[in-house]
């Protein structure tokens, strides 16, 4: 949990905003003001990542990464620029914690007795209704 806190305060403190008019709702408002938030922090300054999971990072979300190694994400959803910015820091914060996860590995069973049977015996049920729909001459 510290580590994500950590993660967070990075994020906060190095993260850098840029603003550009949004389309979208606003009235005639979208066209005065910039209200679009594109969002990007440098790998390097992300706090709280092992080696491990900067790699995973790099891995899962390179199509976000652009030539500076920098991790960008825009927000637009809202008219405002300040909502804007809270969603972009949060999306950015999300992706990343979604990256890092390493799924845990599925052990094989085998199908138990029960269920063996359970099949067995819906086969032969259907089995019986096609042959009962056989016509002999």
């Amino acid at each position: 949990m510290a580590q994500k806190e950590l993660l967070h305060q990075s994020l906060l403190q190095n993260i850098s905003f840029t603003f550009s008019r949004s389309g979208g709702k606003g009235g005639q408002n979208v066209n005065k003001v910039n209200t679009k938030v594109h969002a990007s922090i440098p790998l390097s300054k992300l706090e709280g990542l092992s080696e491990k999971e900067t790699a995973l990072l790099r891995l899962r979300l390179k199509n976000n990464i652009n030539s500076e190694m920098e991790l960008f994400i825009d927000a637009d959803d809202e008219r405002f620029q300040e909502r804007n910015r809270e969603i972009a820091v949060e999306r950015l914060e999300g992706k990343i914690l979604k990256a890092v996860i390493i799924p845990k590995k599925r052990k094989k069973t085998k199908p138990t007795a029960a269920s063996k049977e359970k099949r067995l015996k819906n086969k032969k049920i259907r089995s019986l209704i096609k042959a009962n729909r056989r016509v002999d001459l």
